[in-house]
């Protein structure tokens, strides 16, 4: 969705979405367990992993959350802005893993506009859907300062 800085007050309640599919690749998963020192088996292993609880290595969380900015780019572009600050996210909850392999995509409703002392506070609620899953990999409150060109 396309909007301008001075019509953001008016979009609470908009429905954003669904954006471009993102494949979460095993790579993607191995460079992040390095990036963040967490080289569990379950996300690494992929013969153990086979055997575990998920039947296949699976994303961390975080990573699933980490790609938010990906996921959520073209849900809503704003003429007017310098930039568009991540403020955080609240209410984050993983409710599917996401296995090695699978493609990704997010939708979101603008759930507060709000003036900021340096620009608007948008907040959105995400929902994280996994291709043909039936359940989400996350739902999170996203949270973003935009400041005014």
């Amino acid at each position: 969705m396309q909007t301008t800085y001075g019509e953001l007050a008016g979009l609470t309640g908009t429905e954003l979405g669904p954006g471009d599919w993102v494949e979460v690749t095993q790579e993607r998963i191995a460079l992040f367990a390095e990036a963040t020192e967490d080289p569990q088996w379950i996300h690494l292993d992929a013969e153990r992993a086979a055997s575990g609880l998920f039947g296949a290595t699976i994303a961390h969380g975080y990573l699933t959350l980490s790609l938010l900015p990906r996921l959520m780019r073209g849900l809503l572009e704003v003429e007017g802005v310098a930039m568009v600050v991540n403020a955080g996210s609240d209410k984050v909850r993983f409710l599917t893993p996401v296995r090695s392999g699978s493609r990704v995509r997010a939708t979101a409703v603008v759930a507060a506009v709000t003036p900021a002392a340096r620009g608007t506070r948008v907040e959105s609620d995400v929902t994280v859907e996994i291709e043909g899953e039936e359940k989400p990999a996350l739902v999170a409150r996203a949270i973003a300062l935009h400041v005014p060109a």
